[in-house]
């Protein structure tokens, strides 16, 4: 004879069963979005118009996003294998241990369905005639992130830097094709525009025209940009794996 109290632990434990099976585990697995650069990817505010975009498209419990960035910083700072490096400058790849120690934090005892690298920076490298340098620094980077976070499967956006010397500056100009060039000939990778945001009105109420930073709606525009190619790329069926390096 079953009785009621037999009745509740079988309930308990088919449950527990189902707590435990493999498609649960799938569905709690998260979206990991990992956000670094220099003083523009510094003065975005994900909580502003990023997360709430990629918690619209995955659900407000199953994504992760870190942000970890320095103003004024060259790629180097992000690459632990980078050369030449200046005398008496920062150890190569000091920035990039910081960002690493914050995600390892927050993902810790997490499962990541997806990895996603949103990247702002290169202006540094533009002023001080590194741009020739920059295609193998970043893909130090990358090479660094697939190997500590134990995937081939990384998605990337890369915001260009804006045309605040574009007009007057050949390096200038040279990294912005050589970011482009990137997003282009990796797979899983875009580029967004930036060119539009640094008119107006800036985040302390001053007026700048083509400045090198954005204005405050400019903020939250890159956000959402950058929001919205990160989506695009996770929906997106990869076009081929990811092999690193070579490309």
């Amino acid at each position: 004879m079953v009785t009621e109290q037999m009745k509740y632990l079988f309930a308990a434990i088919l449950v527990a069963l189902l707590s435990a099976s493999p498609a649960n585990a799938a569905e709690e697995a998260k979206h990991l979005f990992i956000l670094s650069g220099q003083s523009n990817m510094d003065q975005l505010n994900p909580a502003t118009s990023f997360t709430p975009a990629v918690e619209k498209a995955f659900g407000k419990n199953n994504v992760i996003v870190v942000k970890t960035a320095q103003s004024g910083q060259p790629i180097y700072r992000w690459h632990k294998e980078a050369k030449p490096i200046p005398a008496n400058t920062e150890k190569p790849g000091d920035l990039y241990a910081v960002l690493m120690k914050a995600v390892n934090t927050a993902i810790d005892g997490k499962a990541i369905k997806t990895f996603t690298f949103v990247w702002m920076q290169g202006e540094s490298d533009a002023i001080t005639g590194q741009a020739d340098l920059y295609t193998e620094n970043f893909d130090g980077v990358l090479e660094q992130l697939r190997t500590d976070l134990k995937t081939r499967k990384l998605h990337v956006v890369i915001g260009r830097i804006s045309d605040y010397l574009a007009g007057t500056d050949p390096e200038w100009n040279k990294m912005r094709k050589i970011q482009v060039a990137l997003a282009e000939s990796l797979p899983n990778a875009a580029w967004i525009d930036t060119d539009d945001l640094n008119d107006g009105t800036d985040t302390h109420g001053k007026e700048i025209k083509n400045d090198p930073h954005y204005t405050q709606k400019g903020y939250a525009t890159l956000g959402q940009r950058f929001a919205d190619k990160a989506v695009e790329l996770i929906n997106k069926k990869p076009d081929k794996p990811d092999a690193g390096k070579g490309r």
